[in-house]
């Protein structure tokens, strides 16, 4: 039996391969972009609010920040504590034409050695955690030129 894949956050980014974007929220009044989405109200303190739409946020961008996880964080993140802690990288991402940092984690195998700040990204379809009916997903940074 194929495992379900289920999105570990509903509406957040759509598509599965070359099509994979996150979704932001613009607003029509001062432009802000938000990310995660935003449904209600714009979050930019000094905008008189405007009507707000889903858009497609930009693929690639700029690593700002990055570190490494060395700790089994807490729920929802799901691991199995009978296996041993296996650490990730950690990346904040500038998407440039949003002017929005993103945070995420690295594709697996790409560690903070394999990381500078400036370097260009782009984000991918990730998994988070299987269990037997199904495949949680979530979204990884690539470094471009990387594949896997």
């Amino acid at each position: 039996m194929a495992r379900t894949r289920t999105p570990v956050v509903a509406d957040w980014f759509t598509g599965d391969s070359d099509d994979f974007t996150l979704l932001g929220t613009r607003c029509s009044a001062c432009a802000s972009v938000f990310f995660p989405r935003e449904d209600i109200h714009c979050r930019n303190p000094w905008c008189a609010g405007g009507d707000l739409a889903e858009v497609p946020l930009s693929r690639r961008g700029r690593v700002w920040s990055y570190t490494d996880s060395r700790y089994r964080p807490p729920s929802p993140y799901v691991t199995d504590p009978e296996l041993p802690w296996e650490p990730y990288a950690l990346i904040a991402v500038e998407l440039e034409s949003e002017r929005l940092v993103v945070l995420g984690q690295a594709v697996p195998g790409v560690t903070v050695a394999d990381l500078t700040v400036g370097m260009e990204v782009e984000v991918v379809p990730g998994v988070l955690h299987e269990d037997a009916e199904t495949t949680w997903t979530t979204w990884h940074w690539r470094p471009t030129g990387v594949t896997a």
